[in-house]
């Protein structure tokens, strides 16, 4: 519903703009050029999907290795301790925190198609023990707002986008990303522990926050230490090594669970096509209003009057093009990748623009999606304080995102 009005606001904006441009200052030109960037981002927007089929192919493939593998499950094992602490009003041993277990891990691997199902069958689960049918759990926020904090491994989609669009490297995001969704996570976990009161002081989940807190602070102190025209070089080298370490695991568990290795690759590669295919109308419906919306001269208008703003601040303000994305990206993922697809189209994969952009999409998830998909499943009318604390992950997430840019790619 939230895509559905952005996308009917993007054409009427843009028609009030090119309305103003051609009545008040005589320009002849900015209706044709509404059209004609329709006809082209429509364009761009086939051969990106149409190119999507490819790496997406390869990607769902290996996934599914490791899936059948067991990696979920070993996911699952590793974060249980801490996730008892997390759900307190869960008896234990509930079946929900098997679907629970099994949907974070899902959506820290990247697998999409996966964590949908498995997050609905963990909120019709967290229902049965809810008290009050039409009101949101404390469990049922917890879960949602670690879903709309994205914490993610493995930003297989981005990068597939990047690699698409001409990124030399398309996995040099990877440690940024992953920087920036763990901050977002933080502060949507920070926020629902303090509603509702929840120790965050626990030993077990001191000892899962502070290796985690350590190992990241490590990284930011490490690549903060060295210099600036070496860190895009080595974060690119860390990055493949642990991508390509990560897909020989993935093979080695198939084969020590004696999976069909090939069989399983063709099983997996038919739906990264399927899902290729599906991206067709989306990506071109959203590029189409983006087109339109930046010809008529709307888009410039908006970043410069944010840019007037940072600039009075003394900010520096080579971000200000990247921020369409992250003023999308609590309101709609496609909205948002859109976006993400016309920073890159239009600055290049490999400016500073398209890797903010690249980092901010990977940064943290779509809140106002996840709510209506999530609550809506299992007829959640009172989402309490969910949405206030998914905003609060997705603000941290954005700008921490934006400090990682500036810090790898600047």
């Amino acid at each position: 519903m939230a895509l559905n009005y952005i996308w009917i606001g993007f054409f009427i904006i843009a028609f009030v703009v090119g309305l103003i441009r051609l009545l008040f200052f005589g320009d002849m030109e900015v209706f044709p050029n509404m059209v004609n960037s329709t006809f082209a981002a429509a364009e761009t927007g086939f051969t990106i999907s149409l190119g999507l089929t490819g790496v997406l192919t390869l990607w769902l493939g290996l996934m599914k290795i490791g899936e059948k593998g067991g990696i979920v499950k070993i996911f699952a094992r590793i974060i249980g301790p801490f996730f008892a602490k997390l759900f307190p009003e869960l008896p234990k041993n509930h079946p929900a925190f098997a679907s629970i277990f099994m949907n974070v891990s899902a959506n820290m691997l990247g697998l999409d198609n996966a964590a949908t199902p498995l997050g609905l069958k963990a909120m019709k689960e967290m229902q049965e023990t809810n008290t009050e049918k039409d009101t949101a759990s404390n469990a049922m926020i917890m879960f949602l707002v670690l879903n709309t904090s994205g914490l993610t491994i493995l930003p297989i989609s981005i990068m597939v986008y990047r690699a698409q669009l001409g990124a030399t490297d398309p996995s040099d995001i990877f440690i940024p990303i992953l920087l920036a969704t763990y901050f977002s996570t933080i502060a949507g976990l920070i926020s629902v522990a303090l509603y509702q009161k929840i120790n965050l002081l626990n030993k077990t989940v001191l000892a899962y926050l502070g290796g985690l807190t350590l190992l990241i602070s490590g990284i930011i102190y490490y690549f903060s230490t060295i210099p600036k025209e070496s860190i895009a070089g080595i974060s690119s080298l860390v990055s493949n090594i642990l991508l390509f370490s990560i897909i020989i695991l993935f093979i080695l568990m198939g084969i020590r669970k004696k999976v069909n290795i090939y069989e399983t690759f063709i099983e997996g590669a038919k739906e990264g096509f399927q899902v290729a295919i599906k991206i067709i109308p989306f990506l071109v419906a959203i590029l189409v209003a983006i087109g339109a919306f930046r010809a008529s001269g709307a888009m410039d208008m908006l970043i410069d009057g944010i840019r007037q703003f940072f600039t009075v601040l003394g900010v520096n303000t080579d971000f200000i093009e990247a921020l369409p994305t992250a003023l999308m990206k609590p309101l709609s993922g496609s909205g948002a990748r859109g976006m993400m697809v016309d920073a890159m189209d239009t600055f290049g994969a490999d400016s500073f623009v398209g890797r903010v952009a690249s980092t901010v999409q990977g940064s943290t998830d779509t809140t106002f999606y996840i709510i209506a998909v999530y609550f809506g499943s299992v007829g959640i009318k009172k989402t309490r304080y969910a949405v206030t604390c998914g905003l609060i992950a997705d603000f941290v997430g954005i700008i921490a995102a934006i400090f990682m840019a500036y810090l790898f790619f600047h």
